[in-house]
């Protein structure tokens, strides 16, 4: 059998997928729902491939499709049912994901004609946020968000021009993957902007997104790798201006979090990125819009369009062909300014968005709350880079979210960053030549280590100068209490950097239980006691700073 992370069968996951959708009752995060049968007789040949034995790495599980992404057999509407068509077949990436046994449940709602961040841009009906369905979801691509977070499938297809893969997951406390401009196909994808779309992917964890990713692309020439002290971007204090109560806060605990995992945080000013931002809807670039679907607005004039989709996209038959050059040069100029950042960085963290409106804030002000919505995230697609947002904890009980964007073909790398943010660190008590300002303190800084307190053992421990080069002590814990308080520091390290620190360890150290004066056992350095037969006992220092302070020079 070879099945993907989802240990159920492909049946039991279908049932229970419908199952969730009847009590969530939310009719208006879906344009259309494939039969149960036809469904489960599908899982079903899922399943059999698997138990032959098979290669499905998605079978037992269940995804949503925007409803501008080709499904075949399901009408495509983009959130205008005027304008649906039947495909002739799935979407590329679509027919990837089935090949690994992934299964479609449904079409999701979204902003008509995916023009919008808010979620509420559409004649099918506005899409409440799965926490709270006074406040938006965020778009366009808000079904697709909102039916991973209330349960209802294991991820979902998005797409992302603006930030329509970013800002709903944030909204919803979901991850969401971005990937490089071109690496995943958007052939059978009604386009918005067709230069700068991307298939998105909305998964509640970042090892099933990042799976879904890597299946739906195309390989990546010579994927970029994170360091093991990655050096982060974030704004200048005066560019998180706009965030709402409570979330600049949050950021900075976002940050702290991060630099305690090892990261460098280097604060830039990413105006040339936020000027790059407004030239997506403010410049000429919306003319694409416009050669998207605008004939079809113009003939239609009586069809099922939201007023505020079609106002967007008919403006965009206004800019000439010099605008579109001018704001094209200027482009380039921004981005050799922006772009600056990331080339002596490794990312840039930013929050995901500005705020959590009210469905009632966005219908008073349809524009301008958009608007504020894509300050982070309108730029990437104009310059090709990739870019990942994740949970990062809760305001007023509502979740808040930051983004890791990076170069092109950084996806892997900004993964890597995501999944150390969100694992905890592990400690490590030092005693002598990791110390700071000791020799091999930058083997622990160059795996991400970082400073976190100085601490004292317990008693029942003595302290040896190894004969080794270059020096350094062994700690041992006695059998009674014969022994004394040994002065050393806590570590934090990533848990990769931890692992690999525990492999390169050469004998006779080891890491073991250290147990602190406080009250705390940490992972610690220690000695084999067959190390000590030659050893100097140098307990009565009490630490190896106060015993090298003391030695005859």
């Amino acid at each position: 059998m070879n099945r993907g992370a989802n240990a159920d069968t492909a049946r039991t996951r279908v049932r229970t997928a419908f199952a969730r959708i009847r009590e969530a009752d939310r009719p208006e995060v879906w344009i259309s729902l494939r039969p149960e049968a036809e469904v489960l007789a599908e899982a079903e040949r899922i399943d059999r491939r698997a138990d032959a034995g098979e290669r499905l790495p998605l079978a037992g599980t269940v995804f949503a499709v925007k409803d501008n992404i080709d499904v075949l057999g399901m009408a495509t509407t983009a959130g205008c049912a005027a304008y649906a068509y039947q495909p002739d077949q799935d979407a590329e990436s679509v027919a990837r994901l089935r090949a690994a046994g992934a299964i479609v449940i449904g079409k999701t709602n979204l902003d008509q004609f995916a023009t919008g961040l808010v979620g509420t841009r559409s004649p099918f009906g506005a899409v409440r946020n799965a926490w709270d369905p006074e406040r938006i979801s965020g778009g366009s691509s808000s079904g697709s968000a909102v039916a991973v977070a209330l349960g209802e499938v294991d991820f979902a297809l998005g797409t992302d021009t603006a930030g329509s893969g970013r800002i709903p997951a944030a909204l919803q406390g979901i991850v969401g993957v971005k990937p490089t401009v071109g690496t995943v196909p958007t052939s059978g994808v009604v386009p918005a902007c067709r230069s700068l779309d991307c298939v998105t992917v909305f998964a509640p964890e970042l090892t099933l997104a990042r799976t879904v990713a890597e299946v739906m692309g195309d390989p990546a020439p010579a994927p970029r790798t994170m360091p093991a002290r990655p050096r982060v971007a974030v704004p200048l204090a005066a560019q998180l201006a706009e965030l709402a109560d409570g979330w600049p806060e949050a950021f900075a605990a976002a940050v702290a979090r991060l630099r305690t995992r090892g990261a460098e945080i280097v604060e830039v000013d990413i105006s040339p990125l936020l000027e790059a931002a407004t030239l997506l809807y403010g410049g000429a670039f919306v003319a694409e819009r416009y050669a998207a679907v605008g004939e079809f607005i113009s003939k239609h004039p009586d069809a099922d369009l939201d007023p505020t989709v079609a106002a967007i996209i008919l403006a965009g038959a206004a800019p000439t062909a010099a605008d579109l050059f001018r704001d094209r040069e200027r482009l380039e100029q921004l981005g050799a300014e922006g772009l600056g950042i990331l080339e002596d960085c490794d990312a840039l963290l930013t929050p995901t968005t500005t705020g959590h409106p009210t469905i009632a804030e966005v219908a008073a002000d349809p524009v301008g709350a958009n608007s504020r919505l894509g300050r982070y995230t309108n730029y990437a697609n104009l310059f090709g880079l990739a870019a990942l947002a994740v949970p990062a904890g809760l305001v007023d009980g509502l979740p808040f979210g930051i983004m890791f964007t990076g170069a092109p073909h950084s996806d892997q790398a900004l993964a890597d960053l995501a999944a150390r943010f969100a694992a905890p660190p592990v400690h490590v008590a030092v005693f002598g030549a990791h110390l700071r300002g000791q020799p091999l303190n930058r083997h622990l800084t160059g795996l991400g280590g970082v400073f976190a307190e100085d601490v004292h053992t317990t008693p029942e421990y003595r302290l040896f100068a190894l004969r080794t080069v270059p020096a350094k002590p062994g700690l041992v814990r006695t059998a009674t209490t014969q022994g004394t308080s040994i002065v050393g520091e806590l570590w934090t390290l990533p848990a990769a950097g931890f692992a690999e620190l525990v492999a390169s360890l050469p004998r006779p150290m080891a890491i073991g239980p250290v147990a602190l004066a406080d009250g705390r056992t940490v992972p610690g350095f220690l000695c084999e006691p067959s190390a000590l037969d030659d050893a100097q006992d140098i307990t009565a220092a009490g630490g190896w700073r106060a015993h090298l302070a003391d030695a005859p020079k």
